[in-house]
């Protein structure tokens, strides 16, 4: 087990195409404990439309010190306004890092191996994500998860976020050094929503450590 400073949060919206909509909801969920960031994600459209819809909700994020990640689209990260990207997979993080970087925030998941992961350190990424369904849903057995962010959290530096799927996950991915833990979409749609997901989270933090 890691022993260091218990995580911050990590939020992802569902795919969103009236962002400015759900900012109240999101704005609950941000009162309610420590996040550090979070990611935007934005059903298709024009490119003017996109920004717009980002620019929408920027300012609920950002006021806070919270930073706002759009899942994706890179090329839309400064006139947006936004303060990074999150690629999926190696390739997607090396082909946006020419536009993100050093700027902008670049991070990166669907890592499928070990060897995925030392390359996306290699090739500069501000954080790495184990855990996180793919586009069907499927994700690794827990117990993979978590060797994988135990020994990551052990040898490299970046920082290594965690995906909980549910609430019973935060605690474990916590305790084998997550430096972020990510709470997916499935946050909106629990009794009492995104704030009272986060809430317990930041009851779980506050336990860990007291």
């Amino acid at each position: 087990m890691i022993t260091k400073p218990h995580p911050r949060l990590y939020l992802a919206t569902p795919a969103l195409v009236d962002p400015a909509a759900f900012v109240p909801q999101l704005e609950s969920a941000l009162r309610a404990g420590d996040v550090a960031a979070v990611l935007l994600r934005l059903e298709d459209a024009d490119e003017r439309a996109l920004i717009n819809r980002v620019k929408s909700v920027a300012p609920a994020v950002q006021t806070r010190d919270t930073a706002l990640l759009l899942d994706g689209r890179p090329g839309l990260v400064a006139r947006a306004g936004a303060d990074g990207a999150h690629l999926h997979g190696i390739e997607a993080l090396r082909a946006a890092l020419p536009t993100l970087k050093p700027d902008w925030i670049a991070g990166v998941g669907g890592l499928r191996s070990r060897h995925d992961a030392m390359l996306a350190g290699e090739t500069d990424a501000d954080y790495v994500m184990f855990g996180e369904p793919d586009r069907r849903g499927g994700r690794p057995q827990f117990g993979d998860i978590e060797e994988r962010l135990a020994w990551w959290a052990e040898l490299f530096q970046p920082p290594c976020i965690g995906y909980a799927a549910n609430t019973d996950e935060i605690r474990p991915l916590a305790q084998v050094g997550a430096d972020f833990v990510a709470l997916g979409d499935w946050i909106w749609t629990q009794p009492g929503g995104g704030e009272r997901v986060v809430a317990a989270a930041a009851q779980i933090f506050a336990a860990m450590t007291a």
